[in-house]
Formats: C-alpha cells, sequence, structure tokens
C-alpha cells in the first residue's frame, strides 16, 4: 500500500477518532494512539515497518511544529510573572523521573545502564496535551493552574536537554570505538551547545527577515521554510533538530511576540493532520506481542515516574516556596506522557534502530517505544482524572 493511500486512511480514521473522543470526554491524543495501535503491526497491520520508515518526513515535520510550540512558551514576560517556583518545580520533577527510573531499571537489568539511562531521559517529559484539555473544559483558574501550564512548558525543555545528553551517552557506550570519558562527557554539552546557536541564529534571521511581512501566504512559505531548515542542518550536522528548533521559536518569541503569534497561527494550519499522523504512526509501532516481555519493565517505568513526577514537583514547591495548593497538588497534574515523550521515542527508534549500533541498539529501539506506548495508554486514562480532582479539589474548577 502506497503512501499516499496510508495518509488518506489516517487523515479519515483520525476524523472519526477526533468525534468520538469529544463525546466520550477523552483526550484526542490518546484516540489518536489507540487508532495506531489497532491500525500497526499489532492488529491489522495497515501500517508496516517499512511504510513507517517511508513516512519518516512526516513525523519530522510534526516534531519541528511541537519544538516550536514548546519554544514559543519560553518568554521572558511569563518567567518574570510566575517566578522562581515554575523553575524549581519543572528542575526537581523532571530530573526526578529521570534518576528514579534510570536506577530501578538499572537494578532491574545491571548488564543494560544505556537502557535505563534512555528511559530516564524520555520519562523526563511530561505532556501538556491532556491536562490543558482538562483545564480548557473546566474553565478553571487561579494558582495551581496557572503554576501547571507554565510547568509542562518548561518540562518539555528541561527533558530535551537530558535526552540529548542521555543519547550521546547511549551511543559511546554500544560504539565498538574505545571513546574516553571526557568524549562521552564533552560530546553532548557541544550537542545541545550547537543546537541552541542553531535555533538562535535561526531566530535572529526570521525575525530580520520577516518582521514587517503582513501577507499570511508569504509568512507561511518562510515559518514552513525555516523549520524545514533548521531541521535539515540539525540531522547533517548530527544536532537535535527538536532543540534547534525549540530555540528558534523562543527566540522569535522573545524578539517579536506579533510576529511570532502569527507564524503559530499559521502553523496551527498545518497541525491537525501532521499532530494526527504523529501520534497515529508512533501507536503504530506498539507491538503487543512483546507485552509480555516488556511488562514488569513497563511496571517499574510507570511506578517510578509517577513516584519521581509527583515527588519532585512537591519538593520544588517546598523549596520555592509556592502557595499551599500548588504544594500539595501540582505533582498530580504531571503524569501524562503522550507528545515530547512520545517524539523522543521516535528519536530513539530513528537514532538506534538502523543497525548501526547492532543489536543492542535494534532491541534499545524496540523496548523503548513498546514500554512507552503501554504506559502511555495508562497514564492518558489516569492523568486527565488526576487532574479534574486536584482542580476540583483546589477550588479553581469553575464548572461542573
Amino acid at each position: 500500500m502506497n503512501s499516499l493511500i496510508l495518509l488518506a486512511i489516517t487523515a479519515l480514521a483520525a476524523y472519526i477518532v477526533r468525534r468520538l473522543t469529544s463525546r466520550l470526554e477523552i483526550p484526542t491524543v490518546t484516540g489518536y494512539v489507540l487508532l495506531g495501535v489497532l491500525l500497526g503491526v499489532s492488529l491489522l497491520e495497515i501500517f508496516q515497518e517499512d511504510s513507517l520508515r517511508d513516512l519518516d518526513l512526516v513525523n519530522d515535520l510534526a516534531l519541528g511544529l511541537i519544538g516550536f510550540t514548546i519554544g514559543s512558551e519560553l518568554r521572558r514576560d511569563v518567567f518574570k510573572k510566575l517566578g522562581k517556583p515554575i523553575f524549581l518545580i519543572a528542575l526537581f520533577e523532571s530530573l526526578c523521573a529521570f534518576l528514579l527510573v534510570t536506577l530501578f531499571v538499572w537494578i532491574l537489568y545491571p548488564s543494560k545502564i544505556y537502557l535505563a539511562i534512555i528511559l530516564g531521559a524520555v520519562a523526563s517529559a511530561t505532556a501538556p496535551a491532556a491536562t490543558v484539555y482538562v483545564i480548557q473544559q473546566y474553565k478553571a483558574k487561579g494558582p495551581l493552574t496557572s503554576t501547571i501550564l507554565a510547568v509542562v512548558g518548561i518540562d518539555d525543555a528541561i527533558a530535551l536537554m537530558i535526552f540529548v545528553f542521555a543519547a550521546a551517552v547511549t551511543k559511546s557506550i554500544l560504539s565498538t570505538e574505545h571513546i574516553s570519558a571526557i568524549h562521552v562527557v564533552l560530546t553532548p554539552i557541544l550537542e545541545i551547545s550547537l543546537s541552541l546557536l542553531l535555533g538562535t541564529a535561526l531566530g535572529l534571521l526570521f525575525v530580520w527577515l520577516f518582521r514587517r511581512v503582513r501577507f499570511p501566504d508569504d509568512l507561511s512559505l518562510g515559518i514552513i521554510g525555516f523549520v524545514l531548515l533548521g531541521l535539515g542542518i540539525s540531522e547533517h550536522f548530527h544536532l537535535s533538530g527538536l532543540l534547534a528548533i525549540m530555540a528558534f521559536g523562543s527566540v522569535s518569541s522573545n524578539m517579536n511576540l506579533m510576529l511570532n503569534n502569527r507564524s503559530g497561527k499559521i502553523l496551527e494550519q498545518f497541525s491537525p493532520i501532521l499532530f494526527a499522523c504523529f501520534f497515529v504512526f508512533g501507536g503504530a509501532h506498539l507491538n503487543i506481542a512483546l507485552l509480555p516481555k516488556v511488562g514488569i519493565l513497563g511496571l517499574v517505568y510507570l511506578s517510578a515516574r509517577m513516584t519521581g513526577k509527583i515527588g519532585g514537583a512537591t519538593l520544588g514547591a517546598w523549596v520555592g516556596r509556592a502557595p499551599s495548593t500548588v504544594k500539595k497538588y501540582i505533582g498530580f497534574a504531571l503524569i501524562p506522557q503522550v507528545g515530547v515523550a512520545i517524539a523522543l521515542a521516535i528519536l530513539v527508534k530513528k537514532e538506534f534502530g538502523t543497525g548501526a549500533f547492532g543489536d543492542a541498539g535494534l532491541h534499545l529501539a524496540e523496548v523503548v517505544i513498546n514500554v512507552l506506548l503501554f504506559t502511555t495508554i495508562i497514564t492518558e486514562i489516569i492523568g486527565p482524572i488526576l487532574t479534574k480532582v486536584i482542580l476540583n479539589r483546589a477550588g479553581e474548577r469553575q464548572i461542573d
């Protein structure tokens, strides 16, 4: 089956899923992932590994949109308004989730430290989509709501940096060549720095070239061109495209908010089909036959991640002297992981699933995406329910 037919099936099926999830009042992204599982390698086999690889460009574009959206939220005015607790909560919950998952997976598989590091890095990300959906549904307002929205944005930026570092360390471990400890440390630092530098340069150039452009058609060509350019340069020089585009979005947002907002609205025209494809293709990778093998690992990952998120966020709120409702409830709103976490899992599949790092790399790619998709289905059910409960208990829920 050719790629055009597969894209057509995805678009039409995604339309049906949107209607169903709206009636059932569950996050649309959850429906997309489940649709992917249905159409993927485990069940109907409409999407197979070869066809999914042929559609990598669609995933790359979706990753670009995700990176730009994250970056656009990292603005000086937002940081000044919400203050120090936001940074501490995001930093502590990301690092605690990373450290706990890494530790417990390493205990479970002592000979596979690389698996522990990658799963820990993926665990640090929190998905804003499901949480924001619940907040919008109940028109929640208050200090807890404001803190949640800010933390999930900063969290993703921190998670991306953790992942770049973890991926570089993992490549060094799996490489057949002898690599010094200094190289293992410096490589991810260099990759992060160059990715941020590339994004900054793109942001400056974009604002300079398009600051006076008013016609949406002209601006759409510019923004798509710059996103593709950032992704292409990153791939050519083995940098983090997601991190580079995040920096691009942040720089353009801080330099010219009006231009950035217009660019975001233009990208929204492309986002429904791209995001639908992205999450459906992600779900299609799930191999149900492997679930018995990853079952224990999945439960360890899920438990350690939830403990790290809740405990780390609570600790950060206490250290940052956040309001009492934030200290009490913030961690329970950070459970969902679909979104950037799936983006990172697909990056693992892309970087380690080619065979360049041998059987260990192939096993890593397969296990990571299956563990993540398995636990995502659980967190996307638990997460929105917990968010609904805490907003109600915090008194910030405006409507039933």
